[in-house]
């Protein structure tokens, strides 16, 4: 898994039938080499100028051979890790990296090349999993909530249960029995993450310290949360450059952190508006659980017990990377990976293109 918040890429050993059974093995994290980090993020703006009717740069294909390889490396250190040969894992379920995402055009982008991921592993690949659901009138995302789903049904928490992921984009997964309803809540890490590349050079607000030095700007959150995204029925997705930091941008450095920490918190809990039952149990994985700042906003504005998936049980860095690996089974199989209930397709899709070693 790569995410949008362009660090690098999670891999994840899983032992699963893509159904009930998932059995979560070891993984690691491979951080982007810098110029890859610099491609990937020139790609998403070279995206917008494609969708507007320009051609492919090189850039992208040069980003594109870059991630895959660093994918390969990803994988060949796992291996290396566990003493696994390549002929012992059966499928490489692989995301990729998601460019551009506009699903009202019934198109989403997610850069990875399969076919030379295959090759350079030795392992058969599973990529592109949104673009059948976008192809059907879907919004292509979020998808996880069938391997939360999963998770749920084992763990014992009390429901209704919503996992929340907060990656560069922040997701809801809503579970109630059989009942699972998933949408993008808003941002999460991106805005941060770009505020702290332009003010301080660095790439993440590291346990939301910056954050914690500033006051939330009341009016400039009022303002976002103004945005007329919120008030939108689901199932609804966004792309990472959907919610940028204009809002903050005469504030200092450690105020507009803690306005758009602040600001991905509200988001969440206005999550609660379109739950068909009031959640009794919130678990939060991805890279945001880690910004303390964020998650004390979270629990101030949520009435109910807020817990990392670590109190939960569950292993948060690499929830979504384990998830890719159990949508890759299920694509394999045929399973549906998205529902009417988690990307508005009007009925159960599968998805993912198969690559041979």
């Amino acid at each position: 898994m790569s995410g949008t918040s362009l660090d690098g890429v999670d891999a994840a050993l899983l032992d699963t039938d893509g159904e009930s059974m998932a059995r979560p093995g070891p993984s690691l994290t491979l951080a982007y080499a810098p110029d890859t980090r610099a491609l990937l993020r020139a790609a998403l703006d070279e995206a917008r100028a494609v969708a507007q009717g320009a051609p492919v740069p090189q850039s992208i294909r040069e980003a594109e051979r870059l991630l895959t390889e660093a994918h390969s490396e990803a994988v060949k250190a796992l291996l290396q890790k566990t003493g696994l040969s390549a002929g012992q894992v059966a499928l490489l379920g692989f995301h990729g990296q998601t460019i551009l995402h506009r699903p009202e055009r019934h198109w989403t982008w997610q850069i990875g090349d399969g076919a030379l991921l295959a090759r350079l592993t030795g392992i058969d690949v599973i990529n592109d999993f949104r673009s059948a659901d976008v192809a059907a009138g879907g919004e292509g995302a979020p998808l996880m909530p069938l391997y939360h789903a999963a998770l749920a049904r084992k763990s014992g928490l009390q429901e209704p249960l919503v996992v929340v992921n907060i990656g560069g984009v922040a997701q809801v997964t809503y579970i109630n029995g059989d009942q699972v309803l998933a949408f993008d809540t808003g941002p999460g890490n991106a805005p941060i993450d770009d505020w702290m590349q332009r003010h301080t050079g660095t790439p993440v607000d590291e346990g939301g310290a910056l954050a914690r030095g500033g006051q939330v700007n009341h009016i400039a959150l009022a303002g976002m949360l103004a945005s007329s995204y919120f008030a939108r029925l689901p199932p609804k997705s966004l792309d990472r450059m959907d919610f940028g930091m204009d809002s903050v941008e005469e504030l200092s450095p450690a105020e507009g952190a803690a306005t758009l920490a602040a600001f991905a918190a509200a988001a969440i809990a206005k999550a609660a508006d379109h739950f068909p039952a009031t959640a009794a149990t919130w678990v939060v994985s991805g890279g945001g659980r880690h910004n303390t700042f964020l998650m004390e906003q979270l629990r101030a504005y949520v009435n109910a017990p807020v817990l990392s998936t670590e109190e939960a049980g569950w292993e948060g860095d690499m929830l979504e990377a384990h998830g890719f690996a159990y949508l890759a089974v299920r694509s394999k199989r045929g399973l549906p990976l998205s529902l009417p209930t988690t990307t508005g397709v009007k009925q159960p899709m599968t998805g993912g293109c198969f690559w041979k070693a």
